[in-house]
């Protein structure tokens, strides 16, 4: 009985006088109310979404026990608006019942611990169908399940009439015929005469599915047009076997300019590979080599992978160039601080640096597991507290359309906030639990190990997210990765306060990152391995403490320190490389690199490393070997 219909009877029973009355009114209602009131209640349209079921598998197909399988459920749409499986209000299908659920059935291509498939059309007009292909993954206990999950738009409604249950019995056997289930040689064949939106079957590339997992390099760094060669390796998640794979180029320009190379195969096509073939679930690797675009700055070189001459959809290979071209921006990039911070007369209070440790992909399984060795706490971006956690117990996070989500022991909970790990005390170290260098890299050590604050945070402009280190600098430059306990003590504090002055530099305009953290951990801005490193080469931590809070400074600012490898005999001056003047950057000869007969590594801007270190060697300390490399700088104490 509806629930109006049982408040307004209940409302009536208070008043009454003749409880027979009311009585036999109820009673007539419950005879009677099966034919006056609908058993069942048609969904409304919410915000313009509705869906009616149009095909699903029948109730108790069977599953192995660890079997993976693919089924298909179909949808019309009944609402007012089209659906998409991209942008604004894109459809997908969620655990449902309760909503957010961790599913007995997670497989390794669901987006999410719980939302499980996107619709495989680009686009549902209204009155058109539209197909989810969901991916099953059977857990080891036999049994029957019931599986529950909703048709939503994301950030606009679930969608009425998209919920649906399914029955599904894990057993061991040989023989599955008869018991309804949609095999995945059942969806291949479905899918080479999908309903197309216009109702009339034609041939699609339903079945061909993939993911990156390796990459020769997570992004790249190169002069316009230089030639880079990059490899990958893809997984077909697909359902269906790949012969011919081609590197193609994109239908969506990402590029500012042309990166064909005459390795290519024609204008669009890099390379074709028809050795072999990829059965689902296999790994191919793939090699190609293109030109880096033409215009300076950051960019992002996009391909796409034709299988047997058909597009996989909604996948690309996408390339991040920094071209370097030019001069750097950062020179006339404004301070974002106090001006009183930035005068190098002044004292101020140690600056709190953010560092970008890595992103969140398929290196980390797409997401990030931490622990912290002291009582530590999760916040939200705003300080929020969101859980207390023990010394050694692990948060399990990700970031997942506008989301985030985390595990701490006690189910998914999720925000719209970007999450920080915060521990009680100071000096506390905190552990990436699923990041291992050792294992992914072939490191001598995990390097998983970071003072202080980790933040998990989504920017938007580089569509990733990353995990990102907050703590004191000095702290920072225990961490150091650009030197070892193996270097002379006097180049480790000349490099030291190099690092340091970059590190200030940034800190001072927070802008190389538009703002959502000062340096990364990588080369291109300066190399940082955390805790680990820092209790493998002590001595870099005592030449930090030895040079604490002194910077290079010219004509009271903050001077922009760039340092290289090793020259040629000569350094560069900025005008040289990058145009226009920097005063305190004059090229210098290199007398140890000349008579080693050393060719340059690098951009030959500032301090040249082998030859410092060669100065240091024969004597001459880190305040020289700095005045030497830069002209007419000061050296001053900016914090206690």
């Amino acid at each position: 009985m509806p629930s109006f219909l049982l408040r307004e009877l209940r409302s009536f029973s208070s008043r009454a006088s003749n409880r027979s009355l009311v009585f036999f009114v109820l009673l007539f209602l419950f005879v009677a109310g099966f034919f006056l009131f609908p058993t069942t209640v048609e969904a409304v349209a919410k915000n313009g979404f509705e869906a009616l079921q149009v095909s699903l598998p029948k109730s108790g197909f069977t599953m192995n026990p660890g079997e993976t399988k693919q089924v298909l459920i179909t949808f019309k749409n009944i609402g007012q608006k089209t659906w998409a499986n991209s942008g604004t209000a894109y459809v997908s299908v969620y655990t449902y019942n309760p909503k957010y659920r961790v599913s007995d059935f997670k497989a390794d291509n669901w987006i999410d611990y719980t939302q499980a498939s996107v619709l495989k059309e680009s686009s549902v007009p209204v009155g058109s169908i539209g197909s989810i292909y969901l991916t099953l993954h059977a857990p080891q206990s036999a049994g029957t399940y019931k599986e529950t999950f909703q048709l939503a738009a994301e950030d606009a409604a679930w969608i009425p009439g998209g919920e649906f249950t399914l029955t599904i019995n894990v057993q061991n056997s040989t023989t599955q015929g008869g018991t309804g289930e949609t095999t995945s040689e059942q969806v291949t064949q479905e899918e080479q005469k999908q309903v197309t939106n216009d109702g009339q079957a034609s041939p699609q590339t339903d079945g061909l599915s993939a993911t990156i997992l390796l990459r020769s390099a997570k992004s790249l760094t190169a002069k316009a047009g230089e030639v880079l060669t990059y490899k990958v390796g893809i997984k077909n998640t697909g359902t269906r076997t790949w012969t011919k794979r081609e590197i193609v180029t994109s239908g969506v320009k990402i590029a500012s300019s042309d990166t064909q190379h005459s390795s290519w195969v024609s204008s669009t096509k890099l390379v074709v590979n028809e050795q072999g073939t990829i059965k689902p679930g296999g790994l191919d690797f793939l090699s190609f080599t293109f030109k880096a675009p033409s215009t300076k700055g950051s960019q992002t070189v996009r391909y796409q992978l034709a299988v047997d001459d058909a597009l996989i959809p909604d996948f690309y290979i996408d390339i991040p160039v920094d071209v370097t071209t030019g001069a750097a921006k950062i020179k006339d990039e404004p301070v974002t601080v106090k001006e009183e911070e930035v005068q190098s007369d002044r004292l101020i209070e140690e600056p709190i640096v953010r560092i970008g440790l890595l992103t969140i992909d398929e290196e980390t399984d797409w997401q990030t597991e931490v622990s912290c060795n002291t009582t530590w706490q999760i916040k939200d971006s705003e300080g929020g507290l969101l859980g207390k956690m023990q010394a050694g117990e692990i948060v399990r996070a990700f970031y997942k359309n506008q989301r985030y989500y985390f595990n701490r022991g006690k189910g998914i909970e999720q925000t719209y906030k970007y999450l920080r790990f915060v521990p009680d005390t100071q000096d506390a170290v905190c552990t990436v639990e699923n990041f291992d260098r050792r294992k992914t890299r072939g490191a001598a050590y995990a390097l998983n190990k970071f003072r202080d604050t980790l933040e998990l945070q989504y920017i938007p402009y580089k569509n990733e997210t990353w995990l990102i280190n907050e703590l004191p600098i000095e702290e920072y430059l225990y961490g150091l990765g650009e030197t070892s306990n193996a270097s002379h003590q006097e180049f480790k504090k000349t490099l030291i306060t190099v690092a340091r002055t970059y590190g200030l530099y940034h800190w001072e305009r927070n802008t190389k990152h538009k703002g959502y953290f000062h340096m990364n951990a990588y080369a291109d801005d300066q190399v940082y391995f955390g805790y680990e490193y820092e209790q493998i080469h002590p001595l870099i931590k005592q030449a930090v403490d030895d040079t604490k809070g002194v910077t290079v400074s010219y004509q009271g600012r903050t001077a922009l320190t760039p340092y290289f490898s090793r020259s040629d005999g000569r350094t560069r001056s900025w005008s040289e490389v990058w145009g226009g003047d920097v005063a305190w950057l004059i090229g210098v000869p290199a007398p140890c690199d000349k008579e080693r007969g050393y060719t340059l590594w690098g951009h030959g801007v500032g301090l040249g490393a082998t030859e410092a270190l060669c100065m240091a060697n024969k004597g001459k300390t880190w305040e020289e070997i700095l005045h030497y490399f830069y002209t007419d700088v000061d050296l001053t104490k900016r914090w206690e």
